[in-house]
């Protein structure tokens, strides 16, 4: 048996959303946590994400459902237009009978507001301590599997009872114990903030939108209570990719959308600045558990942004990892390969959905027209029954197969 009582804390590698997510969900466990982040400061980039009602489920789980409700913009519906023809593809409406059949909202949020509410929750909780530019480069665990050690870029040793791998897509911990290729998916993503005065009025809708191009397609919706629009755009791309970020170029977005209709052209006019996202995922696998050392997030399954639920996955893997140590005394041996269960087939449907996900969104010739024609006529009760095994997702049914 593990010794619930130890008085070492456990270890987080990374303090981004899965994290601070996972560092919040232990201390409420009555965990001290130490969380080791790379950079110089803990904080958070990027531009704006969607939170599907499974993410607000999770968010009240870890206490912060009210300071994540106050930073959000609750969209009207969620809508895909067909780029070439402005004809509208689809619609499923977000207001309040689909609050009432998931039990809470659809939204669109800032990363950065998202990241501030669960450090805020961490911090007041008096559990957390934080670390900066601590880059881990390998684990080392003690022959009675009783301790993990982090061992950073400096030769510090940092052990603990356990070690929670959230350091996202390229991850040490899970290049020591499995070393996996990343699946370069060759796509790349644009990503900007507008703010309200210069996007365009005829596109200032309160609702997640999507227009679906050939081997494109460009997603706009408001951000911090409609004073900003998030605007992301995707193409294949004709050169061999890498995966990373790094500065993009207006020159190279416009030479992708040459066939796209002006309504949703004006888009890529916008940003005065873009930040470039090569994208990749990697295959579902069926061991996040070796040892004291599991892995969360981003680090246990990269996904592509397509179903819209990177973050809010990793929130759930949060929530179960700390229902899975309630229910089991704190006892890791028992704790994480429950926790593993739960997550692997779940966060590998997300995975394999937004592969087919993005071959819908970029459909071309005959395949386009059959995507066009796939919900016409569907309702939103059936719209919604098609979704409910993603947003009907919460803390107590999270341990089902436990």
């Amino acid at each position: 048996m593990s010794a619930p009582s130890s008085t070492l804390p456990v270890i987080v590698a990374g303090g981004g959303i899965g994290g601070l997510a996972a560092a919040l969900s232990l201390a409420r466990q009555g965990f001290q946590v130490t969380v080791l982040e790379q950079a110089p400061e803990i904080g958070e980039i990027g531009a704006g994400i969607q939170l599907g009602p499974n993410a607000f489920h999770a968010f009240d789980a870890l206490g912060v459902g009210d300071k994540t409700r106050g930073r959000a913009v609750y969209t009207d519906y969620m809508v895909m237009h067909d780029a070439l023809d402005e004809t509208q593809v689809g619609r499923i409406e977000t207001g309040e009978a689909f609050r009432q059949r998931f039990g809470n909202p659809y939204a669109v949020i800032h990363r950065v507001d998202i990241h501030g509410a669960l450090l805020e929750g961490a911090v007041e909780t008096g559990r957390v301590e934080f670390f900066t530019n601590t880059r881990i480069v390998s684990v080392e665990q003690d022959r009675a599997g009783q301790t993990v050690t982090a061992i950073d870029q400096n030769g510090k040793r940092w052990t603990g009872q356990a070690l929670i791998g959230a350091e996202g897509g390229k991850s040490v911990v899970r290049a020591q114990y499995v070393n996996d290729p990343p699946r370069v998916t060759g796509h790349v993503v644009y990503r900007a903030v507008v703010d309200k005065a210069d996007f365009p009025d005829d596109l200032k809708w309160n609702a997640a939108s999507l227009w679906a191009g050939p081997k494109c397609h460009l997603v706009h919706y408001p951000l911090r209570g409609g004073e900003q629009y998030n605007v992301v755009v995707t193409f294949h791309s004709r050169q061999q990719e890498q995966w990373g970020v790094t500065d993009g170029s207006k020159e190279e977005v416009e030479s992708y959308f040459q066939g796209i209709c002006p309504k949703a052209r004006q888009l890529i006019e916008l940003p005065k600045s873009w930040r470039r996202w090569a994208t990749a995922d990697r295959e579902p696998i069926d061991t996040w558990v070796f040892g004291r050392a599991t892995i969360l997030g981003d680090a246990a399954h990269p996904t592509t942004q397509y179903m819209a639920q990177g973050a809010c996955m990793a929130l759930e893997d949060a929530v179960t990892l700390g229902e899975a140590l309630r229910v089991s005394g704190k006892d890791w041996d028992l704790a994480l390969p429950l926790y593993a269960r739960n997550r692997i087939t779940r966060t590998g449907r997300i995975v394999l959905s937004g592969r087919e996900m993005g071959r819908l969104y970029h459909a071309a010739g005959v395949e386009r027209l059959i995507r066009n024609s796939l919900w016409r006529g569907r309702t939103q009760e059936r719209f919604y029954d098609a979704m409910e095994w993603l947003y009907g997702w919460n803390v107590n049914n999270c341990l089902q197969q436990g």
